[in-house]
């Protein structure tokens, strides 16, 4: 699908990140003949110029000359910069002009980017500073989303989305030149390109492809691609550090006293605060926001920008128009974490807080979980944070470390992220591109073995696999899905149940940000009285059918439908933004079921057979996701492994009288407090109904299991006296036994 205009956070997103002071500066172009933008051959307007001036300051502008003749005669260029030089805005417009210099017969520029945001926000200036149009000459296409036509020249994408785009183009043959943005970040997709591009660029040898990186990175990336040119670019200016005496023990109160002590000074500036989680960000954002209206006004207006580089679309919008807002001094101040150091794209920070330690999920194969651990960055991390402030000469940087402690504490790097995280989605793509051709992939970080082999199994479990290893005709639909296999599962299996309408709201839902807000102290209360009314006594899952729902129907009424959008979440402390995204997400599912002729239920929530029916399809991609409470006071051991986890307070069932005993959860993290998130309660002859056997056998020795076997034993009496008949007598080795219940049992999958 293509949208030609962005949403309202996009346009909020542009405001609140806006460099410019407000004041437009007019230069007119005298002369007979006008410059013409080769890009739409329409003369260049007066902003181009003002925006040239900026650029050409930047410190990546002066490597251009070189950087256009290594693109010229290399087919791989890599470019190590510091952060905040222009590497990310500037080379792709270089890349532009290079394909236009041979009339694109090799194809357009594309750059991947980390983020969603990032790339929404690199599409808008970028379209700004070449003088064209977004959605015309420049775009971009993010995860349920795109904002291009056949005849954009330049794309931003997130490193996903490229991934995706494999699948049905695996030489990418419609691009010639490649930019991957942000390699040090290490994302699971990221390390996945910098493989498979390997060999379409033997395949390719008229591709270029251009490599931004941190400089940390330059001699891992020239080891593995051979004699490669590398590009330095440095920042302007070096920031002050000022290190603190010692550890601090509350390292967030401490940012946030800090924080407001640099307000006080009255030095003027932005500031980034890195944060370690993204809780921190949520919890400063709002106390920032609550301390506003204590402050001096004389100071100005603090602007809090929460930068979340998980979530999607939480921006908030401006509070005041713009003739209000520049009538005072307003100081923006960016809350992130150390993995959101590419969302920063103000120019002009001056101050940088950086509190030194980062919360950390690392999953582990063998209990299907992510594990939380709060740990210091690293030294690389250090280093960008100290970068960001580069293009101020008055910068400062503040540590809430003391300076031994980067070299005891911290290590040179950090690990990958494909060496820490869940491969299943990966493993399915790389599986889908076997059947593709382009088998042969190299990883620049070699993923644990246990972790792939983990992959592998939960993709046999899903049947996604066939006898061979090979990707099924099942887990080729299966990899047309932009979601986890196990949420893919579910959805095909919905399509048996008849409940498709109720398994993509659910989709969506559990794929969209969280939709329930913290509440303010003090109203908490309030907050889960609120909620209540959602509540589904079936479960989670079926509550957020219910907010779904509802946010539809107030989304239907015909006046100030915006206004009434925001004014209804405000008043259930839900996520409008949240919403916004589930129904986009929603809308884009609908569109892969139709285009692959998969059939779409009609509606028909409420009632008992269709809420059956959704446990069934859920069970179909989760029953790997099976806790029970085995001591009635609500801790959930998992069917899986030995750990024990307690409900979300988010969780309908949360501080109810009567919580379910056996439950299907779609998310637990290991943390300081162990908790299931998105929660129903789900029967025991449910589960050996749909459970596949071979899984069942596999699992380890349990109380939980010995209940399920005398469930099966008791609903397949007739089967267990044929296993004994069968037990002795050895001597009919071909007699052949009708197909047992247990067996049966097996057919979902």
């Amino acid at each position: 699908m293509e949208f030609l205009t962005s949403s309202p956070e996009i346009h909020c997103f542009s405001e609140l990140l806006d460099c410019s002071d407000g004041e437009e500066e007019e230069i007119l172009v005298y002369g007979e003949d006008l410059e013409l933008n080769p890009f739409d051959g329409l003369p260049y307007s007066s902003r181009y110029y003002k925006l040239m001036k900026e650029r050409e300051e930047l410190p990546v502008w002066k490597v251009k000359p070189t950087f256009m003749e290594c693109l010229l005669h290399n087919q791989i260029v890599i470019v190590a910069g510091d952060a905040k030089t222009g590497k990310s805005s500037q080379i792709p417009q270089w890349c532009a002009e290079y394909c236009l210099s041979i009339h694109y017969q090799h194809g357009v520029a594309v750059c991947t980017q980390a983020h969603r945001q990032t790339a929404v926000w690199l599409a808008l200036r970028v379209a700004d500073e070449m003088d064209v149009n977004v959605g015309h000459e420049v775009g971009y296409f993010v995860p349920f989303e795109s904002c291009c036509t056949t005849e954009t020249i330049l794309r931003y994408c997130t490193d996903d989305m490229l991934q995706r785009e494999m699948m049905s183009a695996p030489l990418l043959t419609f691009y010639g030149v490649i930019i991957l943005d942000d390699v040090h970040e290490r994302t699971v997709a990221t390390d996945a390109l910098l493989g498979l591009l390997k060999a379409v660029l033997i395949s390719r040898p008229e591709l270029r492809l251009v490599i931004l990186t941190a400089p940390h990175m330059s001699s891992k990336l020239q080891n593995y691609y051979g004699s490669v040119p590398v590009i330095r670019v440095e920042s302007k200016h070096h920031a002050e550090v000022v290190y603190s005496c010692s550890t601090q023990k509350d390292h967030f109160l401490s940012a946030l006293r800090l924080l407001f002590e640099i307000h006080h000074t009255k030095e003027k500036g932005d500031i980034v605060v890195f944060l370690a989680c993204e809780q921190e960000i949520e919890k400063a954002y709002q106390m920032i926001r609550q301390e506003q209206c204590h402050l001096n006004p004389d100071l100005g207006e603090l602007i809090p920008v929460p930068l979340y580089p998980t979530k999607q679309d939480l921006i908030p919008k401006p509070s005041q128009d713009k003739q209000k807002s520049h009538q005072k001094y307003r100081r923006k101040v960016l809350l992130t974490t150390s993995f959101g150091e590419s969302l920063i794209w103000i120019r002009n920070v001056t101050f940088v807080i950086d509190v030194g330690v980062e919360r950390r999920k690392v999953y582990n194969p063998r209990i299907r979980a992510d594990s939380v651990r709060t740990q210091p960055i690293s030294q690389s991390q250090a280093e960008m944070h100290k970068q960001i402030p580069g293009m101020s000469s008055t910068g400062k940087l503040f540590c809430l470390y003391p300076e031994e402690f980067t070299y005891k504490e911290m290590k040179p790097h950090l690990p990958a992220k494909i060496q820490e995280s869940k491969l299943t989605s990966m493993v399915l793509f790389l599986k889908r591109m076997d059947i593709a051709g382009l088998g042969h992939y190299d990883f620049i970080s070699r993923p644990a073995p246990e972790s792939l082999m983990q992959a592998l199994e939960d993709l046999d479990y899903l049947a996604a696999l066939d006898n061979d290893g090979n990707l099924s005709e099942f887990g080729i639909i299966m990899s047309e899905f932009p979601l986890d296999p196990q949420l893919s599962k579910s959805i095909l299996a919905s399509c048996e149940f008849e409940c498709v309408d109720e398994m993509l709201t659910i989709a969506a839902m559990v794929t969209a940000p969280n939709c329930f807000l913290h509440a303010p102290p003090g109203t908490e209360e309030i907050a889960l009285t609120c909620w209540r009314k959602f509540s589904h006594p079936a479960g989670d899952h079926f509550t957020l059918i219910n907010v779904f729902n509802a946010f539809k129907e107030a989304s239907a009424n015909p006046t100030s439908q915006y206004c009434s959008n925001e004014k209804w979440c405000r008043d259930y402390f839900l996520n409008c933004s949240a919403l916004r995204m589930a129904g986009i997400i929603r809308v884009e599912l609908v569109e892969i079921m139709k285009r692959l002729e998969l059939p779409i239920s009609a509606p028909d929530f409420g009632s008992k057979e269709n809420t059956l029916s959704i446990k069934k399809s859920l069970l179909s991609g989760y029953f790997m996701h099976i806790a029970r409470d085995v001591d009635g006071s609500g801790n959930y051991l998992m069917l899986t492994h030995r750990q024990v986890a307690q409900l979300h307070p988010f969780s309908s069932y949360f501080n109810t009288r009567k919580i379910p005993e056996w439950v299907l959860f779609h998310e637990f993290s290991i943390s300081e407090e162990n908790s299931i998130r998105v929660v129903s309660e789900i029967s025991p002859e449910l589960i050996v109904e749909l459970v596949p056997q071979y899984y069942f056998s596999n699992l380890p020795p349990s109380e939980s299991k010995d209940i399920l076997q005398e469930v099966i034993n008791h609903l397949s009496p007739v089967s267990t006296m044929k296993e004994e008949q069968k037990t002795n007598n050895d001597n009919k080795e071909n007699e052949k036994f009708p197909q047992t219940p247990a067996e049966q049992r097996c057919t979902i999958q």
